[in-house]
């Protein structure tokens, strides 16, 4: 079991550990350095304080370790994209699955955002399970990176 938590600046170190080797096989960057993890983290918690947020980080935390971040990021006024990424060591045990289904209900009960769209690398199978776990559909491909989306559940069918 997972816990989603606010990020804080002592968080920098866990990230660096976070953001190298096999945990950037699939990803758009290179590894942080210390300055690079700390401007992550006061990005992040500036950003959810803002008044009207348009992006949010959690740190992903087990056993009191962070193991990760998930991050949800507006792209309309109504839409946003999800993001994860877990330290290596930590993969296989379901905390993606956790913490993708932490930020949905983040999303759609106090954002007034209603649909999420998610992406992975080609080669991300496992990436692609979180998201069908979480119920996101495939929408096709750009750019060679399959897309996904999951609309905010209808309250009035339930």
């Amino acid at each position: 079991m997972i816990e989603l938590r606010e990020l804080s600046l002592a968080d920098a170190p866990a990230l660096q550990r976070v953001y190298r080797g096999a945990s950037l096989a699939y990803i758009e960057r290179g590894e942080l350095s210390i300055g690079e993890a700390v401007g992550l983290v006061a990005d992040s918690l500036a950003c959810a304080r803002a008044e009207r947020p348009g992006r949010w980080a959690f740190g992903i935390v087990a056993d009191d370790e962070l193991l990760g971040m998930v991050r949800l990021r507006c792209r309309t006024e109504r839409h946003a994209t999800v993001s994860y990424l877990l330290r290596e060591d930590s993969w296989g045990r379901g905390y993606a699955t956790q913490a993708v289904a932490g930020m949905l209900r983040h999303a759609f009960t106090t954002t007034g955002i209603t649909s999420v769209g998610a992406r992975h690398h080609p080669e991300n199978t496992a990436s692609a399970r979180v998201l069908r776990k979480n119920r996101f559909v495939h929408r096709g491909t750009r750019d060679g990176w399959p897309l996904y989306e999951l609309h905010k559940p209808d309250s009035s069918s339930r």
